[in-house]
Order: C-alpha cells, then sequence, then structure tokens
C-alpha cells in the first residue's frame, strides 16, 4: 500500500540539540498532505529523512511502494549542469546510481581513461534497469514543459532553462510517473502564477500519495487534504482542508488551554485532599490507610504529568517605518532591459504598491534589478525623485557580502548596540542563530534577516523580489502586515496571489514583451489565467 507511517521520529543535527522528537504522523493512500509550520522546525529534514538522505536518531518509518522526492532547489545548484544530470537526481534510486555511473564512465571514456568497455557496461545496466523508458518519459515531459525543442538532454544545460521551467519539467516528470509515493519540497517555487495554477490542477489529478512542504496558502488551501503540522518540538494533524486549518489550530489551543487548567485544578484538589486526610490520619489512626491511599493517588496522578501546554505562537514583528519623499518616486521614460521587453514609460507616486506580474522568463527581475542599479537599462532612462532611499530584497536571498558572518555580525553593521540587535534578531525569531553564520541558514531564515536589514537601514522605497518565497506563513502575515502601514512606496515582483492581493495596481510583462497597465488585483489575475486575452482587459491605454 502506497501509505506514509511515521512513529515517534526524533532528529538533532550534529552538535545540536533536538530539532524535533515524538513526530509521528499517517497519511493515506492517495491522500495528499502538506507539512507546515515555522521556518527551520525540521519540515524539509523529514522530507530527507524519509527519503533516506538523512537518517533519524529514534523512531521509525514506513513507506509503501516506489518513492520519488523532488528538493526545494532542484535544477538551480549548477547551471552548468545538463538536462540529463538535473532529471537523473528525481529518478528512481536504482536508476539514479545507474545514471551517475553511466555519466561517469561516459567523463572516463572521452578523458582516455577507459577503452569505452566500462562505458557500455554502463549503458547495458541503464537499460536493463528501464533507463531507455525513462529518457522517454523526460522527452514527454520537455515538450510540455519546455518552450524550446530539446534534442539532446546530455548537452542541454540546465543554465539554458528558466528556473520556472527547470521546476515545471521536474514536476510534470514527477506527477505523470505514476509512483505511489511523491516527497515535494516547496514544489510551487519559482513558478508564475498560471504555472502554479497548472500544479494545482496536477496534484488534484495526480494520484499518488503525496507529502509536500509549501507555504503558498492559495495552493495549500485547494490540494492539501490533510495538514500536518511541526511545532512544539511534535507534530499534530489537521485531517482537513488547509482553509479549515486556522479555526482548528485556534480551537485546538483552546483546548489544550482547558486541559492545562483542569489538570491544575485536579492536581490542587487530590493535594488538597492528601493534606486533609494526613491531618485525620494524625488524629486518628484509623484513617492512615485512606491518607497513604489519597497519597499514593496523588503521586500518580502527578508521575504521569500535565498535558501539552498551548504551543507559544511564533511572534513575528516587521517594523518597516520608511520616511516621506517628493509625488513622483520613480520615473522610467521608453525603459527597456535586453531584449525581454518593448520600451515602456510609467511613473510610480509615493505611497504606491506596484506589483510587476507576468509569466516567468518575461524580465521582471531584471526590470527590478534595473530598478535597484544593479543592471544598466539597455535603452530609456530611470529617474529617482528626491528624498529616496532604495532597499533591494532578492528572490535567492543571495548577498555574497553576508558569507561567512554571523547574523549578529551582520545586524550590528546597522545597530552599533549588541543588546539593541539582539531585540531585533529576536523580533524576527532569529535570537537562536544570533552566532549562526548566514550560509548555515534555512531560506526562510536568510529571507527574514534580509528583511530586517530592508528595516534597520530606513529605505522609504522596496524593491521586493519573490519575498515570500522563503518565508513560513506567519511571517509572510507579518510581513503583509508591516507593509500595510509602511510609510514609502514598494514596487514588487511575485506570485503568491495572497501577498499580490495586498498591492494597488499591476504592471504585467507578456510573454511577447508587451507591457500592459492593470488597475486593480482581480484583473490583474484574470489577466494571468488567460494572458492571452490580456490586451483587451486593460483599462486604460498602454503604457508604451
Amino acid at each position: 500500500m502506497s501509505s506514509i507511517v511515521v512513529s515517534e521520529l526524533e532528529y538533532a543535527p550534529p552538535g545540536a540539540d533536538s530539532l524535533f522528537f515524538d513526530v509521528s504522523f499517517t497519511v493515506s493512500p492517495g491522500e495528499h498532505a502538506a507539512i507546515v509550520g515555522a521556518n527551520g522546525v525540521g519540515k524539509s529534514t523529514i522530507l530527507r529523512i524519509l527519503s533516506g538522505e538523512l537518517e533519524t536518531d529514534e523512531g521509525e518509518f514506513a513507506l509503501g511502494g516506489t518513492v520519488l522526492r523532488m528538493t526545494q532547489d532542484v535544477g538551480m545548484s549548477n547551471p552548468a549542469d545538463s538536462l540529463r544530470d538535473m532529471l537523473v537526481e528525481v529518478a528512481p534510486t536504482a536508476l539514479r546510481e545507474a545514471g551517475r555511473a553511466l555519466h561517469a564512465a561516459e567523463a572516463a571514456m572521452y578523458s582516455g581513461e577507459d577503452d569505452g568497455t566500462g562505458f557500455a557496461e554502463a549503458l547495458t545496466h541503464w537499460g536493463d534497469l528501464g533507463g531507455y523508458e525513462l529518457e522517454a518519459q523526460w522527452a514527454a515531459a520537455a515538450k510540455r514543459s519546455v518552450k524550446t525543442d530539446v534534442e539532446d538532454f546530455a548537452t542541454r544545460l540546465v543554465g539554458e532553462l528558466s528556473g520556472g521551467e527547470r521546476k515545471r519539467l521536474v514536476l510534470d516528470l514527477l506527477l505523470n510517473s505514476g509512483a505511489d509515493i511523491l516527497l515535494l519540497d516547496e514544489p510551487d517555487n519559482y513558478l508564475d502564477i498560471p504555472t502554479r495554477l497548472w500544479l494545482e490542477d496536477q496534484l488534484k489529478a495526480c494520484r499518488s500519495t503525496i507529502l509536500m512542504v509549501s507555504h503558498d496558502r492559495t495552493l495549500l488551501e485547494r490540494v492539501a487534504t490533510k495538514v500536518v503540522v511541526i511545532e512544539g518540538s511534535g507534530a499534530w494533524v489537521h485531517g482537513g482542508s488547509y482553509a479549515t486549518f486556522p479555526e482548528a489550530r485556534a480551537r485546538r489551543q483552546e483546548l489544550l488551554g482547558d486541559a492545562l487548567k483542569r489538570w491544575h485544578d485536579e492536581e490542587r484538589r487530590l493535594f488538597h485532599h492528601m493534606k486533609i486526610m494526613k491531618q485525620r490520619a494524625a488524629q486518628n489512626f484509623k484513617n492512615a490507610t485512606k491518607a497513604n491511599a489519597a497519597e499514593t493517588r496523588w503521586e500518580k496522578f502527578v508521575a504521569v504529568g500535565p498535558p501539552p501546554p498551548p504551543v507559544p505562537d511564533q511572534q513575528i514583528k516587521v517594523r518597516l517605518r520608511g520616511a516621506d519623499s517628493a509625488r513622483r518616486v520613480v520615473q522610467m521614460l521608453d525603459v527597456s532591459v535586453g531584449d525581454l521587453f518593448l520600451p515602456f514609460s510609467d511613473e510610480v507616486h509615493f505611497g504606491e504598491r506596484l506589483g510587476l506580474i507576468g509569466p516567468n522568463g518575461t524580465g521582471k527581475t531584471h526590470l527590478l534589478a534595473a530598478l535597484a542599479g544593479t543592471i544598466p537599462a539597455d535603452h530609456g532612462t530611470i529617474n529617482f525623485g528626491p528624498r529616496t532611499s532604495v532597499g533591494m530584497f532578492t528572490q535567492v536571498n543571495d548577498r555574497p557580502e553576508f558569507r561567512g558572518r554571523t547574523c549578529m555580525d551582520i545586524v550590528r553593521r546597522r545597530i552599533y548596540d549588541e543588546e539593541q540587535a539582539m531585540k531585533a534578531l529576536a523580533r524576527y525569531g532569529l535570537a537562536q542563530q544570533s552566532r549562526q553564520e548566514h550560509q548555515t541558514l534555512s531560506g526562510g531564515q536568510k529571507a527574514r534577516l534580509e528583511i530586517l536589514c530592508l528595516e534597520l537601514e530606513g529605505h522609504n522605497v522596496l524593491l521586493l523580489d519573490e519575498p515570500t518565497d522563503n518565508l513560513d506563513i506567519e511571517s509572510s502575515e507579518a510581513l503583509e502586515q508591516a507593509l500595510d502601514g509602511f510609510v514609502g512606496t514598494v514596487i514588487a515582483v511575485s506570485h503568491d496571489r495572497t501577498f499580490l492581493a495586498t498591492l494597488d495596481r499591476f504592471v504585467m510583462i507578456t510573454d511577447d514583451g508587451e507591457i500592459i497597465s492593470l488597475p486593480d488585483f482581480p484583473l490583474a489575475l484574470e489577466a494571468l489565467q488567460r494572458p492571452a486575452e490580456a490586451s483587451r482587459m486593460r483599462l486604460a491605454k498602454p503604457l508604451t
């Protein structure tokens, strides 16, 4: 049976305390379960344990049938890898090992270290295990997912595909593989909204048992049939849609609080009864038996211990204050970057929340980078108004200047006082990581640290590239709340529909490079769902 059974898992990273313990849950055949929890709580670690990449310290698990896993950063590590290298890594274990051996044997043959015998043997082994059938699946998935034809997976480089194309290719392959169990870590990252809609449809239609990690609230509401919650160093299960999860968690917290209060009330009652019986026994030895029984009853009750308390809510407090600026924050005149989109003109005014939307690969991140000044605009001019201070949040949280530095070091560059720096880290849930180097942080922790740096630098113009991609749900909500009260201007690239709904207006870049102005989120979402009709949806004249 294609079920997932996890019992009392415990894991501690090398040299650290337990990340989690007593994690138990079951995913029945055909269920699509989502693991949710705060950044750094161990969601991805659980998938790594279930896939066999990590060994658990305690507990056990059982997975029925064939298992395929997609990592969070699939296809993102080395753009010089071939598509074959990328796809071999998501193959079943035996084929994955055979594919690696085939690649090594091929390299040895071309370098002259082998006369071809080893390559012939590796090729035969690859075919015997079903490698050619797998290659046919690759071809079918690539035809559906990649805009240009893939003639040779061994020579076509990963870097020649956009991040969204790589992710969609892997997802298409896995969701149509017929595997019994799929372990998916952040399957929605790097996907544009049309592809996320495609992913939702594919997940709903997939008959595999699925366990996934995702922070996309809309996707979770639409596809998850069960929610596994990692919190309080353990786990509990909400056996329903994510749409009803917040209410279920609030009710659980309330019940835990009630149960703990009842336990303390009962402990005090038993203790008080024991004291009374002891006093009576001191006055009349005939009550000694009853006194001993009362003491035994109280001791047994205390020995069992109280029920778990309510889990403290993650308190992420983002304080993006900003500052006033001139009414016209930025003026773009006939701007284009490379040949990604047609030259266009626009003005962004103080206080606006502008969303840059459109399919992957249309140039949204390049436009944001041109606004930040990290790359030049190949055509036209970009002018910022007086009293503007621009801060940039990068999609992959790639900050080379942070490498090798601890969170405390990074924050102390912006707050001289160590006590105040620690308080700032604590507001972002990073106090325990204060002495941890940046490159060792989880993706969500890096994202929170970068937002904290923007806050401390005091910018009044924020350029945000996929700010919620790696944030846990509570952190995303904290960011959205902070932006609502931010005194300044926001220009954001995002595919997070919940986040986009908080913005004011939108500029859409189409696959044809056309620029379309859309005045509100409902119209923007409709344009993204039906890009071929987007031009007819505009309520204003073209910006070009």
